[in-house]
């Protein structure tokens, strides 16, 4: 056995290394392996820097699960369909120049072992701008920078221009910040395990935890539309401002572990807001779209929030069963008894509920201009 090149995959000169785990058991008991370790090691040695080689080989060869060994490949296309899954993947080219990402990654996922690593890399945005701004003397290197921002960020994000991008770069160079790329990796059954900041580059190691959402619906435009419970159970599509990066609903479960809930039941410093959309918020411009759910019936003017999936797995069942009887709402009663934890979202909820199955239309009426008086005099805001 040897090292094995391979065509590329999409077109991609992205070079990987796997563990596969064909003979394990016979490799295990003679030891046989230890040959292969070597050419890994020596071999990714030679492509990487110091501190690279000591952050893929933390992860990489200390994977023994069932004694895998260790093969070089240009890309997984030459592997036939129902072979020995892989314990790891490292890539060493960058994400910013692959054009179907999420393809490649769904890719990985396939060809990867339950709980088997995959170790890439990416420049992200802040990696990006960080190059720019140190490659060019000032001033000039700002209004080079701002011309960059424009071709490689705002450029992909527009409907109908997009295309045109795309067929003209072929996805090379493009700019991902670092919560587009965990959305990405969680969106196709990944779940970060170690990152570090290597020379201007973001090295990560993500766990195969699952399937692909295999999300042909992502979209990078100005109005998104969320996946949210409405009434009887039923997934509706909820209209709302872009405020955060793409992908970032993916990470719900990732900024949960990380950051928790700060007082109002949200995320604490939630990094998937950006700068736009921290002030969209501040002043209900994101919610604005939402009036085409009630239009569509979605919706009714005051109710209770439509939920993630995530946001509802906080909920105790026996209430999520009594909410789901209820159409949502457009204003919740967050804004009239503005609680500060997520047990007191869901006693102000439950208060609402009794009281609207009592007196529905008296009880909106009241809700409804209370929460007006809070949002415009007190400056009530849903942090």
């Amino acid at each position: 056995m040897g090292v094995e090149q391979t065509p590329s995959m999409e077109g991609n000169q992205e070079s990987s290394f796997t563990m596969e785990r064909n003979h394990e058991q016979t490799l295990a008991e003679t030891g046989e392996f230890q040959p292969f370790r070597r050419i890994f090691i020596r071999e990714l040695r030679e492509k990487t820097s110091a501190g690279v080689f000591k952050f893929i080989a933390k992860w990489a060869v200390q994977y023994e699960k069932e004694a895998p060994f260790f093969i070089q490949e240009e890309a997984l296309q030459s592997l036939p369909e129902g072979a020995v899954k892989m314990g790891c993947i490292v890539g060493l080219h960058r994400l910013n120049n692959l054009r179907f990402i999420n393809k490649h990654l769904e890719k990985i996922n396939g060809k990867l072992a339950s709980g088997g690593y995959f170790i890439g890399v990416v420049e992200t945005a802040a990696h990006h701008k960080m190059r720019m701004l140190k490659k060019y003397p000032k001033p000039l290197n700002y209004a080079i920078y701002a011309g960059d921002y424009l071709i490689n960020r705002v450029w992909p994000k527009l409907p109908r221009l997009r295309k045109v991008y795309f067929s003209i770069t072929k996805g090379q160079n493009r700019v991902l910040s670092k919560i587009e790329t965990l959305g990405r990796l969680y969106s196709c059954g990944f779940k970060l395990i170690d990152s570090k900041t290597i020379d201007g580059l973001l090295y990560f190691v993500a766990e195969k935890n699952g399937q692909p959402a295999y999300n042909t619906q992502a979209t990078y435009s100005p109005i998104i539309k969320l996946n949210r419970t409405g009434k009887g159970g039923k997934m509706i599509k909820v209209y709302k401002l872009r405020t955060m990066h793409p992908y970032s609903e993916y990470l719900q479960p990732y900024i949960y572990e990380t950051q928790g809930l700060q007082e109002g039941g949200k995320f604490k410093d939630d990094p998937r807001v950006h700068w736009f959309g921290r002030f969209s918020r501040k002043f209900w411009l994101d919610e604005l779209p939402m009036l085409w759910n009630i239009v569509r019936g979605d919706l009714k003017i005051v109710g209770v929030r439509p939920l993630s999936k995530h946001y509802q797995s906080l909920y105790p069942e026996d209430f999520i069963r009594y909410r789901s009887q209820f159409k949502p709402g457009f204003i919740p009663p967050f804004y009239v008894d503005m609680p500060n934890t997520l047990e007191e979202i869901i006693d102000s909820e439950k208060r609402y509920l009794q009281a609207y199955e009592k007196a529905g239309y008296k009880t909106d009426i009241t809700y409804f201009q209370k929460a007006i008086f809070n949002i415009l005099i007190k400056r009530a805001r849903s942090k």
